[in-house]
């Protein structure tokens, strides 16, 4: 019983998941979706959970939703629109570089997250990661500044504030 109830948060996402990538939400598909996502949460919690309880936390889950709605509706939409208006414009500035920029989370999850946020944003990807300084190197299709708290600023401190929130 303790590993079902462990099981409840990977079980939520990965039918939320599943549902997203189907597209439909007709009767046979919902069935389906529940039977996989028990499944596949029995199966992978003690590996994917570092602490249940935290992941259980509701306040988290309302944080990931968050993030997830300023990612993917308000941060990748004008990024996307600066580097279309940079693809259209050869007069507009290009300045790439390689800068370091540090990251505050204290989870794997949380610098994957980070990391990931990052590189799909376009104009940055992470290029390299230095665990020991908690550094990202971050090639950015902009550089604004080198200073690395200032680039932070810049690059990836929403993501770094949702990421201690959702996972630290």
């Amino acid at each position: 019983m303790n590993r079902l109830i462990k099981s409840i948060p990977i079980s939520i996402l990965s039918f939320t998941v599943y549902i997203v990538f189907t597209g439909s939400i007709k009767l046979y598909d919902i069935v389906t979706g529940i039977i996989v996502s028990i499944a596949v949460g029995l199966i992978t919690t003690n590996i994917v959970l570092e602490n249940p309880k935290k992941a259980s936390d509701p306040k988290r889950f309302l944080w990931l939703i968050a993030y997830s709605l300023k990612y993917f509706f308000i941060s990748e939409v004008l990024s996307h629109i600066d580097v279309i208006k940079r693809a259209l414009s050869p007069k507009m500035s290009l300045n790439p570089g390689i800068v370091r920029v540090p990251y505050e989370t204290n989870s794997d999850y949380g610098e994957a997250l980070v990391a990931c946020s990052i590189t799909n944003t376009p104009g940055t990807v992470v290029v390299d990661l230095d665990k020991e300084n908690k550094i990202f190197y971050v090639h950015w299709i902009d550089v604004k500044t080198t200073e690395p708290s200032l680039a932070r600023e810049k690059i990836s401190k929403m993501f770094d504030e949702y990421a201690k929130r959702i996972f630290d």
